[in-house]
């Protein structure tokens, strides 16, 4: 069976794809949230298996970032057909005159992927530098729920 694309995953399919790469688990209520509130979620599927996924925050305007573009490592290579969705989705969301900035974070071995699909790689002179800060409170009370 081929992979099929569907424009919705649960958080038990997503902590799934995060944990097949060694990402954290997070809490379901949370993760159930991020993805509600995406604006678009593209995931992959093996059957009933999901392998791969990406999601877009957006605010509807001129900003959006491409989030948790996650693939199984036996699956990797569906990555830009997954971003190729999320890009489609904003395509057909633009008018005439308007543009939209579309960040990602790509890891060193993306880089190619994304360049190959339009992005280019910014400079803290271009746009300023990236810089993040992690609120938690008790992060260690999800962990032990999944034992990690």
């Amino acid at each position: 069976m081929g992979i099929v694309y569907k424009n919705e995953i649960t958080h038990e399919d997503a902590n799934a794809i995060r944990a097949s790469v060694g990402f954290r688990r997070i809490h379901p209520e949370q993760l159930a949230a991020s993805l509600d509130g995406s604006a678009f979620v593209v995931a992959a599927y093996d059957g009933q298996r999901a392998v791969g996924m990406a999601r877009l925050i957006w605010d509807g305007g001129s900003v959006a970032l491409i989030h948790d573009m996650i693939v199984a490592p036996e699956y990797r290579g569906i990555e830009s057909e997954l971003i190729t969705r999320v890009l489609d989705f904003l395509r057909a969301k633009l008018k005439p005159g308007f543009g939209i900035q579309v960040d990602v974070r790509a890891w060193s071995s993306q880089k190619e992927l994304y360049e190959n699909l339009g992005f280019r790689v910014s400079t803290p002179e271009q746009r300023g530098t990236p810089m993040q800060n992690c609120l938690t409170d008790h992060i260690e009370l999800t962990d032990a729920m999944f034992g990690q």
